[in-house]
């Protein structure tokens, strides 16, 4: 019994697709699970990566950070090159030597010691310069992905809440972990050997020319097919490559956020709902691996066994040059040899198209997010602001005073959620919004934080509009506990001082103390110094949230917002708690 029907599977694909969700529903509701995976996700469009030599570009602008490293690198792959060419050359005059009917056997002997002698030098050689190669590109590489992935982390941090409400988090995370895996897996190894590879096709087309013109020639014109043939799996290749790394960031979205609600699913008794729409989202991504995987795969199986054509064209019409003209064997031997060297690097390339194809699919969803627009930028003339008990040199005090003016503001502009709304909370004085869900009680807090900006009308703390104003003094004078609580991975104590990281001992204790917080925690096996466990999962949601109402507590802020934030804390504590905090 099938527990999803057809319109669930598109909607599965469009929810948890690569691009995230829209940005607000058609009803212009704040988005689901503020700050959270939930709400509607965009399609996946699969097909090939927009803009390949863009991702390529950029990518080399991470390795040219490195730009005194990257001569040493390919002078080393010129030397390994060299050495495989030139040790390969040698057998030439060692075959000559041993066929020659006038030489003795011990001058054989003697020239062919000495060949192989001056061949395990050349090779030795070669061998060094390979190592060093590899030891420094892996330097250069493993460099580059530190700088991308601080990049990236820093963008994270630097873009709107609006973009964390509108992606799901496991698509986040799978950029972070599978894409940029995958880039680093090409830099470590594909780009010297692309270079190598253009290096040994030089070397090999000329001293091909040098052994016999003839048989060059007849290498030669199989490379158009070869490309052809190339172009044609590169083609496929790259579009299900890029399908492939969508269906994996769909994959582990619907993970995470399925992980995150795993009680509501036992609640509800969705498991096999839930395993049915997983299978369904594996079964997707195992049908694009299948095809990315293929096409990738048969490319070098298909260029090798073509490239069996050039090299039996190249021995049979050596053969009877060396009978019917004064072709040596020697020739003959160094350019099937060399024959070999002409399909190698194409081989090799082929071999390296699923890593390249995954890896250039990684970077260009990683780029993606790094061309986000940021947060707005504080205004040249914007002001610092801070409280009597947070003096800031330099920073304008302020008492708390919160004024709405006119306010209006729609998540889409096609959809006003608030309309003209206007209050004003005095310093020391406590409001509470009550109304209807989705009402934009929610909305009014955020827009105080300035997550979102408002189209229309001001807000103003103490006369200032918040434009004018950074928005990290802003946030740090104001302190916010949503009904959402989150915990970080640490003690009691690291959890409390987070809300102000210079804090006291001393002080996280008179936190806890003045949200009710400080009984509860003497109980616990470490009392202050207890480690939290998976968001707090050895805590009570009740429990959860006075912490977090410590954490804002400890912060000093002059103004306090509360989002439902004692939903799960009973009466008397939560009576106790206010009146502490009034005091």
């Amino acid at each position: 019994m099938s527990y999803i029907s057809e319109e669930r599977k598109e909607a599965l694909l469009r929810r948890y697709g690569s691009k995230g969700m829209k940005q607000a529903d058609s009803a212009g509701r704040r988005p689901r699970g503020f700050g959270g995976p939930g709400g509607p996700r965009g399609s996946i469009d699969g097909g090939k990566p927009k803009n390949v030599y863009g991702t390529i570009n950029r990518l080399l602008a991470y390795i040219g950070r490195d730009k005194v490293k990257i001569p040493f690198v390919f002078l080393c792959v010129f030397g390994s090159t060299l050495a495989s060419l030139g040790g390969s050359y040698i057998l030439r005059p060692i075959i000559n030597n041993l066929v020659l009917a006038d030489r003795t056997a011990e001058e054989k002997i003697n020239n062919l010691i000495m060949g192989i002698l001056i061949m395990a030098s050349i090779y030795f050689v070669g061998v060094i310069c390979s190592y060093l190669q590899q030891k420094i590109m892996i330097g250069v590489s493993q460099n580059a992905l530190v700088r991308i992935r601080e990049e990236l982390f820093s963008k994270i941090q630097k873009l709107p809440l609006r973009y964390h409400d509108t992606h799901a988090h496991g698509d986040i995370m799978s950029r972070f972990t599978n894409d940029l895996d995958s880039v680093g897996e090409m830099l470590n190894n594909t780009l010297s050997q692309i270079f190598s590879s253009v290096l040994t096709l030089i070397g090999t087309v000329t001293l091909m020319f040098i052994t016999n013109w003839i048989l060059a020639i007849v290498t030669i014109v199989t490379v158009p097919f070869l490309a052809y043939v190339g172009s044609m799996i590169g083609k496929q290749s790259r579009k299900y490559f890029m399908a492939q790394q969508q269906a994996l960031g769909a994959v582990n979205g619907y993970i995470e956020e399925t992980v995150t609600g795993q009680k509501i699913i036992k609640v509800f008794c969705h498991e096999k709902t839930t395993m049915e729409e997983f299978d369904f989202l594996s079964d997707d991504l195992r049908k694009k691996q299948m095809k990315a995987q293929f096409f990738g795969s048969i490319m070098g199986p298909v260029m090798g066994n073509l490239s069996q054509i050039s090299y039996a064209l190249s021995a049979s019409i050596g053969g009877m040059l060396c009978l019917t003209s004064n072709f040596d064997i020697g020739g003959l031997t160094i350019f099937t040899n060399y024959s070999r060297h002409f399909s190698r690097p194409v081989n090799e390339l082929s071999h390296q198209m699923n890593t390249i194809f995954a890896a250039l699919a990684g970077a260009e969803r990683v780029f993606e997010v790094m061309d986000e627009r940021s947060e707005m930028v504080d205004s040249s003339d914007a002001i610092e602001i801070c409280s009597e008990a947070n003096r800031v040199e330099g920073a304008r005090i302020i008492k708390g005073e919160v004024t709405l003016k006119n306010v209006t503001f729609g998540y889409t502009p096609d959809k006003v959620v608030l309309k003209n709304i206007n209050l004003k909370a005095k310093p020391g004085q406590k409001i509470a919004f009550v109304g209807s869900t989705g009402a934009g009680k929610t909305t009014v807090t955020n827009l105080i934080n300035r997550f979102y900006d408002i189209e229309e009308g001001q807000i103003l703390i103490d006369g200032i509009d918040i434009k004018n104003i950074k928005k990290d003094s802003l946030r740090a004078n104001i302190a916010m506990v949503l009904q959402d609580t989150h915990l970080f991975s640490g003690t009691v104590r690291e959890n409390i001082r987070y809300g102000r990281l210079d804090a006291t001992d001393e002080e996280v204790i008179t936190a806890a103390k003045i949200v009710s917080a400080h009984s509860f925690i003497e109980r616990l096996p470490d009392g202050y110094d207890t480690a939290l466990e998976g968001d707090g999962s050895n805590l009570s949601q009740g429990e959860r949230q006075l912490l977090n109402i410590a954490r804002a507590a400890i912060s000093k802020a002059p103004i306090l917002i509360l989002d439902e934030a004692t939903s799960s804390i009973d009466t008397r504590t939560e009576n106790t708690s206010n009146g502490a905090w009034t005091n």
